[in-house]
């Protein structure tokens, strides 16, 4: 029999979290040297993460956390809500954010490049899948720079980590308007912060769209300009921001609240798990 204790099994097993037989016969296969059979185990939980490659997943998690001048979101994806739920993804979400915060990522592919511990978030991300056996990916990122920060993050299941969130980077010292806001973008989901980020090619074909409607009810020529920009109006609060009514009061518009808070949002960042 090879040389190793149960005490080594149960290391072993607790560091990587796999099954009793796996771990034992890697033990076996390395001579009871447990680098070795971490090794092991590391690689034949890559070979499974290479053959789970193109399942969707559509659960996960959201999480964000700031650093220095800039607050980072991330989105951790997983197969199944068992697995989203449960304490080690929960973990590697804290892990991960933490890595690519601290590294001032702002793009998936330099998150997943980031240190975290000895080894890199790609590296991180790939172990716990195989130990999970699911897919697991990073599968979006986005820093925000600013002043001031708020980050709300909504459950849509108790059982559940955070489902939706969402940061707001603004200027002023209103922390409680600010937070409102972020609310109110985790329910109406505005796409852009005003109707100057709108891009020209969308609002035209809005325009385009809308103008082609208004004809086919019959509205007269003289009166479609007027009935366009009504409608384009209303295309503008779908996604833009300050455009929105809130969702607090529905008499003003997320600009008029801000304004008399005295904040000016300068920018928003908003994730939906699998959207």
């Amino acid at each position: 029999m090879a040389d190793f204790s149960l005490e080594d099994l149960k290391t072993l097993r607790e560091r990587l979290g796999t099954g009793m037989v796996e771990t034992k016969n890697a033990l076996v296969e390395a001579g009871g040297d447990l680098d070795k059979a971490t090794e092991l185990l590391r690689l034949r939980g890559a070979k499974s993460n290479a053959k789970r490659s193109d399942r969707s997943t559509s659960e996960g998690l959201i999480a964000a956390q700031s650093a220095g001048s800039a607050t980072t979101i991330i989105e951790l994806a997983c197969e199944t809500d068992f697995v989203a739920k449960g304490d080690k993804f929960v973990a590697l979400g804290e892990a991960v954010i933490a890595a690519v915060a601290s590294a001032g990522a702002s793009t998936v592919e330099e998150g997943l490049a980031a240190t975290a511990g000895s080894a890199t978030v790609a590296d991180l991300i790939s172990d716990e899948a195989a130990i999970l056996g699911e897919k697991i990916e990073l599968r979006r990122l986005a820093k925000l720079e600013g002043d001031s920060f708020e980050i709300y993050m909504h459950r849509t299941n108790k059982d559940l980590p955070p489902q939706v969130g969402v940061v707001v980077a603004y200027t002023g010292d209103d922390a409680e308007t600010a937070r409102g806001i972020a609310q109110h973008i985790s329910f109406a989901a505005p796409s852009y912060l005003s109707r100057e980020d709108v891009p020209a090619e969308d609002v035209e074909n809005e325009r385009r769209i809308v103008e082609e409607i208004s004809r086919g009810e019959g509205k007269p020529d003289a009166a479609l300009p007027k009935i366009v920009e009504g409608r384009l109006g209303a295309f503008f609060k779908q996604v833009s921001l300050l455009d929105q009514d809130y969702a607090r009061d529905n008499k003003l518009s997320i600009a008029k609240v801000a304004e008399a808070a005295g904040i000016t949002v300068t920018g928003f960042a908003r994730f939906k798990v699998g959207a």
